[in-house]
């Protein structure tokens, strides 16, 4: 694998970041959903608190694909955990041991830093992408359901709040 190099992003990667969201959707049936600008991940990405972290693996110093996690915290484990939200590598490189190098390095900042959970969610009709996450000897949580409120609803939601009077 002398040819992959995974690092850091770093501000100058924006363009690629947003240019691997954007596949992603696509590939994820949802192009017209992905719209976080480069405002938004120069905000939230690169300030002195981050709010996600990312990974870029380059193969033979091309940027192929990447990896965007952020912290979350078990009450009950009482400590943090990582959840990455996305993983692609594009369509041309994959097969190349990149995805699970991309895994490898984000479990491994889970263990150096502490954190028990390393969690992730896929589409259920993901098969490739399930295979391979039961080949790395992660479980699924069948048990529990996730959950979303957004748009007018969470707006409502807010406005309901008794802090918000």
């Amino acid at each position: 694998m002398s040819d992959l190099k995974i690092r850091p992003a770093v501000p100058a990667d924006i363009p690629e970041i947003l240019a691997f969201i954007r596949e992603l959707a696509e590939y994820e049936r949802e192009p017209a959903s992905a719209i976080a600008s480069h405002e938004d991940l120069l905000r939230d990405g690169f300030d002195p608190k981050p709010r996600f972290h990312c990974l870029i693996a380059e193969w033979i110093g091309q940027p192929v694909a990447f990896a965007l996690y952020f912290y979350n915290y078990s009450t009950w484990r009482g400590h943090a955990g990582i959840y990455l939200e996305d993983l692609f590598v594009r369509p041309a490189f994959r097969g190349k041991g990149i995805g699970k190098a991309l895994f490898s390095a984000v479990a491994a900042i889970a263990v150096a830093e502490g954190c028990p959970r390393f969690e992730w969610a896929v589409l259920d009709w993901n098969t490739p992408a399930i295979d391979f996450y039961n080949s790395l000897g992660a479980s699924p949580l069948s048990e529990w359901t996730s959950m979303r409120i957004s748009g007018e609803p969470l707006a409502a939601l807010a406005k309901a709040s008794p802090s918000s009077s």
